[in-house]
């Protein structure tokens, strides 16, 4: 399984974007507070639409509250300062929990973990001169990738709202 983990998210317009990826994809999304906002923020429920009601959603107090609850080995730190890009990680068994954790909007992850904690940093490939891409689209590009890896396992790759032939059959 996906487990989306976010540090200190600032801005509820993109931690409910990436709850409705997190929605869509089937997997969990957890909280290291503090938050800078409210969950019954407008901005929030106006990005995570519904899906907020169909998503596993965990919150903690701070960072060491999630370690003690998961295991260091078993997640990986996405950050620019990765000497890994995150497509040349094995993401493939449907079966294991993987967790890849983002920082929050302004400063991103502590320093210390990440120093720490070298082999498990993976960066998005990026022009030199860019400082950063948008929290919610890193987290849609790097879970998509694990998804694509495991063949989209129980995933629909085909439209089942509308039907297989919406745009190919007749109305």
């Amino acid at each position: 399984m996906i487990n989306i983990v976010l540090f200190q998210p600032e801005k509820p317009s993109n931690t409910g974007n990436i709850i409705r990826t997190a929605s869509s994809i089937g997997a969990k999304v957890h909280i290291i507070k503090p938050l800078s906002f409210s969950f019954d923020d407008k901005e929030l429920k106006r990005a995570s639409m519904d899906y907020i009601n169909f998503c596993e959603i965990i919150f903690y107090e701070n960072l060491d509250e999630f370690f003690t609850k998961h295991k260091l080995d078993k997640i990986y730190f996405i950050t620019r300062y990765g000497k890994n890009i995150y497509s040349d990680k094995d993401f493939s068994s449907p079966y294991e929990d993987y967790y890849v954790m983002f920082g929050k909007e302004s400063s991103g992850l502590p320093y210390d973990l990440l120093k720490n904690n070298q082999n498990q940093c993976l960066r998005i490939p990026m022009k030199p001169e860019a400082r950063s891409l948008n929290l919610a689209n890193c987290v849609a590009i790097v879970c998509y990738e694990i998804a694509r890896q495991q063949d989209y396992f129980s995933l629909s790759t085909y439209e089942t709202i509308k039907g297989m032939n919406f745009i190919g059959g007749k109305k």
